[in-house]
């Protein structure tokens, strides 16, 4: 049987260093790799919060996509885009939502209320949605009427550490996410504040997307005064970020709301205890074996759950070894891409 064609939309740079962007990039890397040919649509980078000029560029170059080969949308653009559109639009279309626009920290209730319709109303003229997570899937049947059938879950891949393990000493407490308010990273520094008796480092790793968040957080930085012991590294290639996970003794994100977290699975890959929140699809993502979650926008607790880490050396080492072993049985990016190509069979059968 012929491999389908495919098409998969973007807003902007595909090699930007997010997870969601991650994802995209390996999803088409391993399906070409797989004889897929599919085809890269660069829309407007102005997504979610799109110009009149943006909108109709990306429908100009959505609408250049032939009539029977189906269209991935990444959910940062579908989520925005104009809902008459989106009806118009003849190919059969598969929405990729990472986790729905609505559900970004920060955002006024005027404009979460804006994105939710829109998503919702965008999404039922999807043919199939793809899904990192079920904890995304609950979410897109319960709030967004997206029926259960028209949804499939393609959990990220994870690449498996490709040099030997050692851990710093002092440990390391290592950090990855993009400096936005839903990250949580402000309140792992009054967490860090809360623990400074104890011998540690950290470094913080992730583009600082949001520039008022991340000026924020330096200056909070330097109020607990923790700039000797902590790290904002930005962006930083993927080869160092790859020597800090190895180095690492522990994976702390203190995020408030996760659609999935590539970065989790990236933890327990290198079989490193994670402390987190318990949100979103945190607790479905990582295993309790291997963790300690606390909840959302709660330093103490998570300054608490960090001391545990460092304190206890026969915990810690538990807690690794599950991990390690959690991480030995997540996917490949060519299981993710098979689940994908079979979803793109089915549309392509309606």
């Amino acid at each position: 049987m012929r491999r389908p064609n495919a098409a998969l939309a973007v807003p902007g740079d595909l090699n930007m260093k997010t997870g969601g962007y991650i994802y995209d990039r390996r999803l088409v890397d391993e399906l070409r790799l797989s004889s897929h040919d599919v085809t890269h649509i660069e829309l407007p980078a102005g997504f979610p919060d799109p110009t009149p000029s943006d909108m109709a560029e990306s429908f100009k170059r959505l609408q250049s996509v032939t009539q029977d080969c189906p269209v991935i949308i990444d959910g940062l653009a579908f989520g925005a885009l104009d809902t008459r559109g989106v009806k118009n639009l003849r190919m059969p279309i598969v929405a990729l939502i990472h986790h729905p626009l609505a559900k970004e920290s920060g955002l006024s209730t005027e404009r979460q209320r804006a994105l939710l319709k829109t998503e919702r109303n965008n999404l039922s003229f999807a043919k199939h949605v793809l899904v990192p997570s079920p904890h995304t899937a609950e979410i897109l049947i319960c709030e967004y009427a997206v029926p259960e059938h028209k949804i499939t879950i393609a959990r990220p891949g994870t690449d498996r550490p490709k040099k030997e393990i050692k851990r710093d000493d002092p440990p390391l407490i290592l950090s990855v996410g993009i400096q936005l308010p839903r990250k949580g990273h402000d309140i792992l520094l009054k967490a860090l504040a809360g623990i400074v008796d104890l011998e540690w480092r950290c470094v913080i790793v992730g583009a600082p997307l949001d520039k008022a968040y991340s000026h924020d957080l330096h200056a909070l930085c330097g109020l607990l005064g923790l700039e000797k012991r902590v790290t904002l590294a930005g962006l930083i290639a993927r080869d160092e970020l790859s020597e800090l996970y190895r180095s690492a003794g522990c994976f702390a994100l203190a995020t408030r709301f996760e659609g999935y977290g590539i970065v989790f699975d990236e933890a327990l890959a290198h079989g490193l205890p994670i402390v987190s929140c318990n949100t979103g699809a945190v607790p479905d993502t990582v295993p309790s074996a291997a963790s300690r979650l606390v909840q959302p926008d709660d330093s103490e607790a998570f300054a608490h759950a960090l001391r545990e880490l460092l304190s206890d050396p026969k915990m810690n080492a538990k807690l690794s070894m599950s991990s390690l072993e959690a991480g030995q049985r997540l996917p490949s990016w060519a299981e993710t891409a098979e689940i994908t190509a079979k979803t793109l069979s089915l549309i392509s059968s309606y």
